[in-house]
């Protein structure tokens, strides 16, 4: 029986973003941007969608006067990772 997946996580993008935030306690925005290629545009809207679905917190500051956000994964954005990872393996069995 074939699972329905999360929209939230089943963009490339979103995934990409939680694949990141699951190995590491927080990752600036800058980082992320490196490691997914994303342009700054795009992925701010990723970040906001995941934000609003609460898998992710969002905290913006300065750094050096430079602007500074950092993200973090939530425990509802942890449980669904893994849920989405155990959904997708039906599909592969």
């Amino acid at each position: 029986m074939f699972k329905d997946l999360d929209p939230i996580l089943h963009s490339q993008l979103r995934l990409a973003i939680m694949s990141i935030l699951m190995s590491v306690e927080s990752a600036e925005f800058t980082y992320i941007k490196a490691q997914t290629k994303a342009t700054a545009g795009n992925l701010s809207v990723q970040i906001d969608k995941l934000k609003k679905a609460e898998y992710i917190t969002v905290e913006k500051t300065f750094k050096d006067n430079y602007p500074l956000t950092i993200c973090k994964k939530t425990e509802k954005g942890k449980k669904a990772f893994v849920k989405y990872v155990e959904d997708l393996k039906s599909y592969i069995q």
